[in-house]
C-alpha cells in the first residue's frame, strides 16, 4: 500500500482557523501528523514603533474571545515599564473585572466548544455537535442559564472595563474609573448567581460525563494522556490565582521544578521555531528541547486549567477546594508530601475548567464584598521615565506574558508575547499525533466520528490560534496563476510550493 494522507480541514470549535494533516505509512499506521494554522497575526512586529501606553488597547484586538486577558497583561506590563505600583484597591478592582471575564470564557468553552463532544457524544452527527445540540439535549432552560451567565458577566465587564468587548480601562498603575457602592451591590448579586451556575455546571458534568462509563473510559484513555511539566500562577500559599502571584512549574511527578516572578520569565523559558508553522514552541531552558516527546527529560510543558491545578497545592476558595479534592480523588491521584500528584489525562481539562469556573465565581464574590473596592482613588500620575515592562496573568488558555522595551520617549523598540496557547503548541502537536496513532491503525475505517475524536485532542486545550501566531519562518508559500478571459492558464508563478 502506498503512503496515504488524511486531512481534517477545517478543524472546528476553536478560535481561529486550522487543519490537521495525518500521514500514514505503507502498513496503514500513523507515521506523522501536523497541526497547522494558516493565519499569521504578527502583533509582536507591528506594535514596534507605537507608544507603549497604546498596548492595552491594541493587543486586546488580537482576539475577540479573550481581549480581557491581553488588556490585563498589557496593563500590568505598563505598571512595571513606568515604575508605578497599583494600590490595593486598584488590584482588587482589576481582579474583580478579570474574574467576571473568566466566568464568561470558561462557560463558552464548556457549553459551546468542548461540551458538545460529551453531551451529544463524539460520534454524533457533526451538524448536532454544537451549542444548539447541547440545548436540545439538556433542555432550553439550561441554554437560557448559559446565555444569562454570559449576559450578566459581560455587563460587569462593560461596567468596569468601559466596553463589553475590547476593554479600555487599564492605565499604568491604575484603572480609568472607580466602582460605586450601587455597582458593588449589583456585582455581589451577580457573583452569587455565578456561584450557583458553576455548581450547576459541575453537577451537569458529573451526571453527563462521570455518569457515563464510555465517557469515563475515553477520559482515562492512554490516547489522550501525556506526562509533561505543568505551569500555573500561584499565590503565597501555592493556591491557584489568575491575576497575580509567582509562576510555578512542577515536573511529571508533581515535584516543584521552579517558581519565578514574571519579570524573570526569559531566564526559564525559551521559544523554538519550526519551519512548517507560524506557531512558536516554548520549552523549559533548564531541561532543553528534546523534540515533541513526553517525560522528565523533555523540556515540553503544558499551561491549561488542568496544568494550573496540577501546579498548585489547592484552590483559594472553599467550594472550589472541595471540588479540587474530588477531582483528584476521583481520577485516582494520590497524595505525596501532602499534595496530589498530577493528573495526566488531558480530557480531564474540561472538568478542571469547571473547578476554575467555581473559583472565579467565589473569588468575584469575595472581591465584590470587600468595601475597599469602592475606593475612588484609582488613578496615579505617572512621572517616571519608561524603560522595560513585563506583565503576566493566567489567560483561560494558559500563562500569558507581555514584554515591552521602549526608548526614553516611551516608543516601543521590542515586543515579545508568550500567549496562553503558545505555551501549549508542543503539547497540542503531541496530543494530535498520539490520538491519531491510537485511533488509526491498519484496516481502520476512518469515519467522521473517528476524526472528531482526533479533533478532541486539540479541543480540550481551548486553543486561541489568532493569539498564538507570531513566528515568521522566513518562507511564505505562494502561487499565482494568471488566466486569460477564457479561463485558460497563461502563466504560473510560485515560490516555496
Amino acid at each position: 500500500m502506498n503512503a496515504r494522507r488524511i486531512t481534517i480541514d477545517p478543524i472546528t470549535r476553536l478560535e481561529g482557523h486550522g487543519k490537521i494533516e495525518i500521514f500514514l505509512n505503507e502498513e496503514g499506521d500513523v507515521e506523522r501528523t501536523y497541526f497547522q494554522i494558516p493565519e499569521l497575526r504578527g502583533f509582536e512586529q507591528f506594535c514596534v514603533g507605537r507608544p507603549a501606553e497604546e498596548m492595552p488597547r491594541i493587543t486586546n484586538r488580537i482576539c475577540g474571545v479573550c481581549p480581557e486577558a491581553h488588556h490585563m497583561a498589557a496593563t500590568k506590563a505598563l505598571d512595571m515599564l513606568y515604575h508605578v505600583e497599583p494600590s490595593s484597591a486598584v488590584k482588587k478592582l482589576r481582579e474583580l473585572f478579570y474574574s467576571a471575564f473568566y466566568c464568561t470564557d470558561h462557560t463558552v468553552h464548556f457549553y459551546a466548544l468542548g461540551g458538545p463532544d460529551f453531551v451529544l457524544g463524539p460520534d454524533a452527527p457533526a451538524a448536532e455537535r454544537n451549542i444548539l445540540g447541547v440545548i436540545h439535549k439538556v433542555g432550553v432552560e439550561v441554554g437560557m442559564q448559559v446565555i444569562e451567565c454570559r449576559r450578566r458577566n459581560h455587563h460587569v465587564i462593560k461596567m468596569l472595563g468601559g466596553r463589553g468587548v475590547h476593554p479600555v480601562a487599564g492605565l499604568p498603575g491604575g484603572w480609568s474609573r472607580a466602582m460605586t457602592e450601587t455597582e458593588r451591590q449589583e456585582v455581589v448579586e451577580i457573583a452569587r448567581q455565578n456561584v450557583e451556575f458553576a455548581l450547576f455546571s459541575l453537577k451537569l458534568f458529573e451526571d453527563v460525563v462521570l455518569g457515563n462509563p464510555a465517557y469515563v473510559d475515553l477520559v482515562l484513555s492512554d490516547a489522550y494522556a501525556h506526562r509533561t511539566y505543568y505551569m500555573g500562577t500561584v499565590d503565597a500559599n501555592n493556591h491557584v490565582n489568575f491575576y497575580d502571584g509567582m509562576i510555578r512549574v512542577v515536573d511529571p511527578e508533581g515535584n516543584e521544578f521552579v517558581k519565578y516572578h514574571a519579570k524573570d520569565y526569559a531566564q526559564h523559558i525559551a521559544e523554538r521555531v519550526e519551519p512548517w508553522s507560524y506557531l512558536k514552541f516554548p520549552y523549559l531552558k533548564a531541561v532543553g528541547w528534546k523534540g515533541f516527546v513526553d517525560g522528565k527529560e523533555s523540556g515540553v510543558y503544558c499551561a491549561t486549567p488542568l496544568s494550573r491545578l496540577n501546579a498548585a497545592d489547592g484552590m483559594a476558595t472553599p467550594r472550589a477546594q472541595e471540588f479540587y479534592e474530588k477531582f483528584y480523588e476521583t481520577l485516582g491521584s494520590k497524595k505525596v508530601n501532602d499534595r496530589y500528584q498530577p493528573v495526566h489525562f488531558r480530557l480531564a481539562t474540561h472538568w478542571a475548567r469547571l473547578v476554575e469556573l467555581l473559583y472565579a465565581s467565589e473569588r468575584m464574590l469575595e472581591l465584590a464584598q470587600d468595601p475597599e473596592i469602592t475606593d475612588p482613588n484609582v488613578r496615579v500620575i505617572v512621572k517616571n521615565k519608561p524603560t522595560e515592562g513585563i506583565g503576566c496573568v493566567e489567560a483561560p488558555r494558559g500563562t500569558l506574558t507581555h514584554h515591552y522595551v521602549t526608548d526614553e520617549n516611551g516608543i516601543l523598540t521590542k515586543v515579545n508575547m508568550i500567549v496562553g496557547t503558545t505555551n501549549n503548541n508542543a503539547p497540542i502537536t503531541m496530543s494530535v499525533k498520539k490520538a491519531a496513532a491510537n485511533l488509526i491503525q491498519k484496516g481502520t475505517a476512518v469515519t467522521e466520528g473517528l476524526l472528531n475524536k482526533i479533533e478532541m485532542a486539540f479541543r480540550n486545550y481551548d486553543p486561541c490560534m489568532s493569539c498564538a501566531t507570531h513566528s515568521l519562518p522566513g518562507q511564505m508559500p505562494l502561487e499565482v496563476i494568471i488566466r486569460n478571459a477564457g479561463g485558460e492558464e497563461v502563466q504560473r508563478l510560485s515560490q516555496y510550493v
